[in-house]
C-alpha cells in the first residue's frame, strides 16, 4: 500500500521524475481511455490523480475550448504537469486530493482519471465529493488495473522478488479495483449510475531502444513494488535480485521492446 504521504514525498518525486517512462508503458491503454473519454470542447473536464498530465494535456490540445482542471496529491508530479502545459491556456494544474477538495466556481461536466482512484482511503466518501461538485449528469470515466493475476508485469516480478502478494484486498493500492462488484458497489454507495465496466487489454512496455532490457530494469527499479524492494536490499543482496530480473526481462523481450500483457478495466458513469 501506498500512502497519500508517501505519494507526496518520495513516491510522487519518483514518478515526476520518470513520467516519461510511465506514460510509454500506460500508451496503449491511454488511447483506449482518450477513445472513451471523446470529446469535451465548451466543457468543465476534471482529471483525477491526473500524475504529470498526459491525459489532461492531451485533451486540452484536442479540445480547445474546454477548461481543464488536473488535482493530484503530489506537489512534484503536479510541478511536472505545469512544466508540460507551459504552451497551453485551457488546461490547469492544482495540488489538491480529489476526495476532498471543493471548488468554489468549477462544476465539471467530465471527471477523467488514467488509473488514479485506486488510492482513496474511503473510496465512496470520495466519489460521493466527486459526485457533489460535479454538474447535472456529468460523465465519469475512468481506468483500473484488473486482477494481479492477469498483469504478469506484476505478479511475476512479485514472485520473483518474493513480495507480499499483489492484489489481495482492497486496501489502497493498484490492484485495490480490480473486482468489478466492490467497484461496482462503491460507485453505487456514492451515487453514480449507469455503470459500464469494459475489459481492456494492452501491452505494459517496460523497456525500448538498443538495450531494452537494461532500460526495462532501469524502469522497475525506479518505479512501483520492485524499486522499494531493491532500495531495501545490501549490495551483494540487490546484485543477486537483478540478475533474477534481467533473466526475467530477457524472457519478455522482443527485438528492441520487453512489453507485458496488461488487463485493464475502463469505468463509465453518470451522476
Amino acid at each position: 500500500m501506498t500512502t497519500r504521504s508517501e505519494w507526496r514525498e518520495q513516491v510522487g518525486r519518483s514518478w515526476a521524475d520518470n513520467y516519461r517512462l510511465t506514460d510509454r508503458a500506460f500508451s496503449g491503454l491511454t488511447e483506449r481511455l482518450l477513445a472513451r473519454i471523446g470529446g469535451c470542447d465548451g466543457q468543465a473536464a476534471l482529471d483525477i490523480g491526473c500524475g504529470a498530465g498526459e491525459l489532461s494535456l492531451a485533451l486540452a490540445r484536442g479540445n480547445p475550448d474546454a477548461h481543464i482542471v488536473g488535482v493530484d496529491v503530489s506537489p512534484d508530479l503536479v510541478a511536472a504537469a505545469r512544466l508540460r502545459a507551459e504552451a497551453l491556456d485551457n488546461v490547469s494544474f492544482l495540488e489538491a486530493d480529489a476526495a476532498h477538495w471543493k471548488p468554489e466556481a468549477f462544476k465539471p461536466d467530465l471527471l477523467f482519471s488514467r488509473h488514479g482512484v485506486m488510492f482513496f482511503d474511503v473510496p465512496v466518501m470520495a466519489f460521493a465529493n466527486l459526485r457533489q461538485i460535479s454538474a447535472p449528469g456529468a460523465k465519469l470515466v475512468f481506468s483500473c488495473f484488473r486482477s494481479a493475476a492477469l498483469n504478469p508485469w506484476a505478479s511475476e516480478l512479485a514472485g520473483l522478488l518474493k513480495l507480499p502478494a499483489l492484489g489481495a484486498g482492497t486496501a489502497p493500492g493498484p490492484f485495490a479495483f480490480a473486482d468489478s462488484d466492490y467497484v461496482r458497489g462503491v460507485l453505487d454507495n456514492a451515487g453514480w449510475r449507469d455503470l459500464v465496466f469494459e475489459q481492456v487489454d494492452f501491452a505494459y512496455v517496460a523497456g525500448a531502444g538498443e538495450e531494452p532490457v537494461a532500460d526495462a530494469l532501469q524502469f522497475f527499479s525506479r518505479i512501483g513494488p520492485a524499486a522499494l524492494a531493491l532500495r531495501a536490499l545490501g549490495q551483494t543482496e540487490r546484485k543477486q535480485a537483478e540478475q533474477w530480473l534481467t533473466t526475467w526481462l530477457e524472457e519478455h523481450r522482443s527485438g528492441g521492446l520487453v512489453a507485458f500483457e496488461a488487463a485493464a478495466w475502463i469505468v463509465t458513469a453518470r451522476a
